[in-house]
């Protein structure tokens, strides 16, 4: 390279750096035009195309590059290209080549390890992360990502070991934290867990929204951390989802017996029902004027248990009942619905997809449902989902509820007046158990920390019978082995 090409690249390193793609890449060519063999400028010319999603050109780019020079750090680029293609095999047919001609860097395990997890090959991911850390024990990334895999993999005690060794480097990352406490709470040991799951994210935006509406009543009330407050009055509101609400109103009555009058917050469309079973608590369905509202403590929902100082089985009060539905909705909901001998089966396939993806139900998983002798089954989907249902109705005789939930006190109604629930992890799930009645969950392969490592029992609800997605099985396969188990 002459100097003026070395002058050239220096200045299209520069625009590189500073995110300025255009004008490195015209240099880059310039530079090609002369050089056309230069691996150096070929692969920086495939990092430009891999900043603009332009992978086709990247990949060719970065596989002229190897063909002049094999590099670990282009065999690592190519990867990284296949990477975001979301062709996994690819990257791990070139990172394998890369490792078998001793190419054995840090950063070729660590891409190799993301691409086996994101090709369902988690025991080799396993290894190349292993691999990765012996080469840098200290990568943050490295020990997180392995980390995140066991407890995806449901192995919660190494995930502990290794989302404590990231704490090793980093002590106050609070994302490691909260998913430390994911790890504890799936062993059940709720001590611990709950002790770090204060540092959740929604409670912290809680709380942030708290200081919007009320910033004066804000400054003077204190967050409760369990001191005595028998004669004064706690603020308690929502955050996360239906489901967590509904799961943690167990905790309402213990929390009654520690202060003078409870005023609790929770989302709209949980107002009535909780109004309906604790009449003793000021259950708001609309913020207040700040003017008009008084307080002497607060604290965000998900906090209760571990303020309240709830250990071992305790955590586990009202895992019978502790929900009822209002008698006259009941009724209604009888007469409107449910007036026939036949077994009641409601199903829900789908909750909010803002927390995860993977546990929504493709609806034709329920058509074995409707095989069943003398079964009627009813749709309980609302909101999110509620357009699949034309694919059953089409089909299938199915009632729909969903018109008739204008809240969850309404739902409640629906559901006393069913033989049998079975949907997805959602609120539905929470409702049904929360109320005593028989309700099926299933689970995706990768499930949600609640429901603990043995899946033969649900701690939370007696009622509530639990089925994992096995980690090749469908949906539909899954409902199939669901029918032969209860023998429907």
């Amino acid at each position: 390279m002459n100097i003026s090409e070395k002058e050239n690249l220096e200045t299209a390193l520069k625009y590189h750096s500073a995110g300025e793609l255009e004008k490195a890449e015209s240099i880059y060519l310039e530079i090609l035009k002369s050089s056309p063999n230069n691996y150096n400028v070929l692969n920086l010319l495939g990092l430009v195309m891999l900043a603009k999603s332009e992978l086709s050109k990247a990949e060719k780019y970065i596989k002229d590059a190897l063909l002049q020079r094999e590099d670990c750090y282009f065999y690592e680029n190519l990867a990284r290209v296949y990477m975001k293609k979301n062709d996994y095999q690819s990257a791990i047919n070139t990172l394998k080549k890369a490792v078998n001609k001793g190419f054995t860097s840090f950063e070729i395990y660590f891409i190799l390890a993301l691409a086996y997890k994101n090709n369902i090959e988690y025991q080799k991911a396993e290894g190349m992360y292993l691999q990765a850390i012996k080469i840098n024990p200290k990568s943050e990334k490295a020990l997180y990502n392995l980390a995140s895999l066991y407890l995806f993999l449901n192995k919660p005690e190494k995930a502990i070991e290794f989302f404590n060794k990231c704490l090793e480097i980093n002590p106050a990352d609070k994302e490691v934290l909260y998913f430390l406490s994911l790890a504890y709470l799936r062993i059940k040991n709720y001590e611990t867990g709950l002790k770090f799951f204060e540092n959740r994210l929604c409670r912290s935006t809680a709380i942030t929204s708290q200081n919007v509406t009320y910033p004066h009543i804000m400054k003077k009330a204190k967050l409760w951390q369990g001191e005595d407050i028998s004669d004064k009055t706690l603020y308690t509101y929502y955050e996360a989802g239906f489901g967590d609400m509904i799961m943690f109103a167990r905790y309402l009555t213990l929390l009654q017996k520690r202060c003078k009058k409870i005023i609790l917050k929770p989302q709209k469309a949980l107002s009535q029902l909780f109004r309906d079973n604790f009449p003793q608590i000021e259950v708001m369905d609309l913020f207040y004027e700040e003017s008009d509202f008084n307080f002497d403590f607060h604290i965000p929902f998900l906090s209760i248990p571990y303020v309240l100082g709830l250990k071992n089985e305790d955590i586990f009060i009202g895992h019978k009942k502790y929900l009822s539905a209002n008698p006259e909705k009941t009724a209604y909901f009888k007469e409107k619905f449910f007036n026939n001998n036949k077994l009641k089966i409601a199903i829900k396939w789908q909750g909010n997809t803002y927390y995860e993806t993977d546990r929504v139900i493709n609806v034709e998983a329920f058509a074995p449902l409707f095989e069943i002798k003398n079964a009627k089954i009813y749709s309980a989907q609302t909101f999110e989902g509620s357009e699949e249902f034309e694919k059953l109705a089409s089909k299938y005789d199915i009632t729909d509820l969903s018109g008739s939930f204008k809240d969850f006190s309404y739902t409640a109604g629906a559901l006393e007046n069913v033989d049998l629930v079975i949907c997805s992890d959602t609120s539905l799930a929470h409702l049904a158990g929360a109320m005593g009645k028989p309700c099926i969950v299933l689970l995706p392969y990768n499930y949600n920390w609640r429901w603990h490592t043995d899946l033969t029992h649900c701690d939370w609800y007696d009622s509530v019978k639990l089925f994992r997605l096995g980690e090749t099985e469908t949906w539909d396969e899954l409902m199939i082995r669901i029918i032969k188990n209860l023998n429907l």
